[in-house]
């Protein structure tokens, strides 16, 4: 199974590239999402230890917005808790799909959180930030404030390029970028 790893900055298309390869993709920000809706465990430990921003179940991303806003360290403590449960999603997903050809892993944080291998092929999604901006704005609970506290939290940008084995630009044009996706997979195929 080949591995691949979708990395870049935030709104820049990482989960709409990911899909664009036809395979199995982990999608990160969808699990949490899922953990937030589902996962009591989960709800009880944010309730403690977000007191007075968690007061229902399940948990609304706007009490998790309002925590992050509030004070800086909330953040830490969300990681914390959502991030253990993440990473056995992952694991599940990994072994569910272990005779495919190729996975797909669309996790924002996979370098800083050290979840990739050495033989991950990762794959840097690239945008003009004017284009990248216009994406976030689009977003229904896109708040400046929230997203400067998550890129700290991100590896600077040249740093993700350079580890990268691929870069593909995304000018958010279908047609453009299927035919990106397409010369990756055939470099990778002829190399493998």
């Amino acid at each position: 199974m080949i591995r691949l790893a979708v990395v870049g900055d935030i709104g820049v298309g990482k989960s709409y590239i990911a899909k664009q390869f036809g395979y199995p993709v982990f999608n990160a920000d969808a699990e949490v999402a899922k953990l937030y809706k589902r996962n009591r465990k989960c709800y009880n430990k944010l309730k403690k230890s977000l007191k007075g921003y968690i007061n229902s179940f399940p948990v609304k991303k706007n009490e998790i917005s309002n925590a992050v806003v509030a004070n800086k360290h909330n953040i830490k403590k969300i990681v914390k808790i959502v991030h253990p449960e993440v990473r056995l999603a992952m694991k599940k997903f990994i072994k569910k799909n272990k005779n495919r050809k190729f996975i797909v892993l669309d996790i924002p944080l996979l370098l800083e959180n050290k979840i990739n291998r050495k033989r991950d092929i990762l794959i840097f999604v690239d945008a003009k930030k004017k284009e990248i901006k216009k994406n976030l704005k689009k977003r229904i609970n896109y708040n400046p404030k929230i997203l400067k506290r998550l890129k700290k939290l991100q590896l600077p940008l040249e740093k993700k390029k350079k580890k990268s084995d691929f870069v593909i630009k995304n000018d958010f044009k279908h047609n453009s970028t299927k035919k990106n996706v397409k010369i990756i997979i055939e470099k990778i195929l002829s190399n493998a």
